[in-house]
């Protein structure tokens, strides 16, 4: 008997994310998924899905958590890599960095049709009990919408640490003992990549944090109880080639797999 491939839904922009869909529709392949793509022109049925990723990309609005858009600071860069050692990564992943270069386009401000369907998702996922795996803005998105809220930017954080912003992995990352996430990638010290402007300040209630960095902003959150509910800050579809990262579409696609039975 054939076992019936769980097919998991990924969120993205209607313009640009070429990039980020088919690293994860890549990963989710490989994992025994089947991907679904969704945008705000081309939702789908909840009943359709029997998993979910919350894709990165335009920041969060904050109107959804109650605050008025701060003026944008600077944009992080990369501070810590020197010349020669932007080129190497170049040379061993120009698949991930050019493609991601290419097809990725720059978004002015928060994508409020995005914001209200990835919200609409979430709700019902979580009626159906559906897990959910949120990466970068889907992590944070996930947080506003059960009752958190996030820092509109990062100036300030990064004054004893070096700023990353980096296709590569090269932001380490403390994992807490006893989490899911734990239990997938390994305790202790972790190697990730990084793209994001703002992060996590108010936890939702019903999340729990489980990695974060030497300076205090979280990286990954997770769900205290019931379904499989995993967030990461990090950009796990970039790093096809870590067996660890890979771990959370794998583990993701069977928790669809276990719900189907």
């Amino acid at each position: 008997m054939t076992t019936r491939r769980p097919v998991i839904g990924i969120t993205g922009p209607d313009h640009g994310g070429l990039a980020a869909w088919w690293f994860s529709a890549l990963a989710i392949r490989r994992a025994g998924g089947r991907p679904l793509r969704i945008r705000p022109s081309r939702p789908a049925d909840i009943a359709q899905l029997d998993g979910l990723i919350l894709g990165g990309g335009a920041d969060v609005s904050p109107r959804l958590y109650g605050q008025r858009k701060q003026a944008r600071p600077k944009r992080i860069t990369d501070r810590g890599a020197s010349g020669w050692r932007r080129l190497i990564g170049l040379i061993l992943f120009p698949l991930v960095a050019g493609l991601r270069r290419l097809l990725t386009t720059k978004h002015g401000g928060p994508d409020q049709a995005r914001d209200a369907i990835e919200q609409q998702l979430i709700g019902q996922a979580r009626e159906r009990d559906l897990p959910m795996l949120g990466i970068c803005r889907g992590m944070q998105l996930i947080n506003v919408a059960l009752g958190g809220s996030l820092h509109q930017q990062l100036r300030g954080f990064y004054d004893e640490y070096p700023a990353i912003r980096s296709v590569l992995p090269r932001k380490r990352v403390s994992i807490k003992a006893g989490t899911r996430i734990a239990a997938l990638l390994g305790e202790g010290d972790c190697w990730v990549n990084a793209l994001h402007s703002q992060a996590i300040d108010e936890l939702a209630a019903d999340m729990t944090v489980a990695a974060c960095e030497p300076n205090g902003i979280v990286q990954a959150i997770e769900g205290a109880d019931g379904p499989w509910l995993i967030g990461v800050q990090w950009h796990p579809e970039y790093l096809p080639q870590r067996k660890r990262q890979q771990a959370l579409f794998r583990a993701l696609v069977q928790a669809a797999q276990d719900k189907d039975r």
